[in-house]
């Protein structure tokens, strides 16, 4: 699991501090996405889908993609699924 951290802290070491002593705070660096976000419940048909069709957008655009995707979703499992927030990310060039 990740987290990624509001803007305003510029450096990790400006991060609230963990409470847990298994959580790390590491920096990432500055990455590009493809992106594309939907709502619902992800089933594995669905994500199939979902990834294919933005693999073949951001190919049919020019833009070449460097890594595997990644399923970000935002809400908790009792929040109703029209309302969930979903992503798919993959990181392109």
């Amino acid at each position: 699991m990740q987290f990624i951290l509001s803007e305003k802290y510029k450096k990790a070491e400006e991060a609230p501090k963990p409470v847990d002593e298994r959580v790390v705070i590491k920096e990432e660096g500055g990455r590009k996405y493809g992106v594309v976000k939907f709502s619902g419940i992800v089933t594995t048909d669905m994500l199939s889908q979902k990834v294919e069709k933005l693999k073949k957008d951001l190919e049919r655009d020019g833009v070449k993609i460097v890594g595997e995707y990644v399923l970000a979703r935002y809400n908790p499992p009792w929040t109703l699924p029209p309302f969930r927030t979903n992503e798919i990310t993959i990181p392109v060039e």
